[in-house]
């Protein structure tokens, strides 16, 4: 499984491969964060970072903004808000769908969305 960090490295690592602008230093920069605590991060020397400044780093290395939450051990506020709302009944879909193919869920996503149900 890959962590956090690391993800967030090699993502980083491989958009600079072709653009200086993804050093550590102009990310940081960007984002309103120092270079080292960025670099700490990466090197999984301290935790995944809050959720604002996550989604910060989501936006500029193209990534989906859930995907790296999750790898960071967090759900957005509004899915919590969401989950909250009805609790029992996402605890029960969420563990119905551990073990369901992607593709049953993606098909599950699709209808829901369309409105389909």
């Amino acid at each position: 499984m890959t962590t956090f960090g690391c993800f967030v490295r090699e993502r980083r690592e491989s958009l600079r491969e072709n653009d200086p602008k993804f050093s550590i230093r102009r990310v940081a920069q960007r984002m309103g964060i120092q270079p080292s605590y960025l670099s700490r991060v990466e090197r999984g020397e301290v935790a995944p970072p809050s959720e604002e400044t996550t989604r910060k780093l989501a936006k500029e290395l193209g990534e989906d903004t859930d995907v790296l939450l999750a790898l960071a051990g967090k759900v957005s506020s509004d899915l919590q808000d969401a989950i909250r709302k009805r609790p029992a009944l996402f605890a029960e879909l969420i563990r119905g769908l551990k073990e369901m193919p992607d593709h049953a869920v993606l098909r599950l996503v699709r209808e829901v969305r369309d409105g389909e149900w």
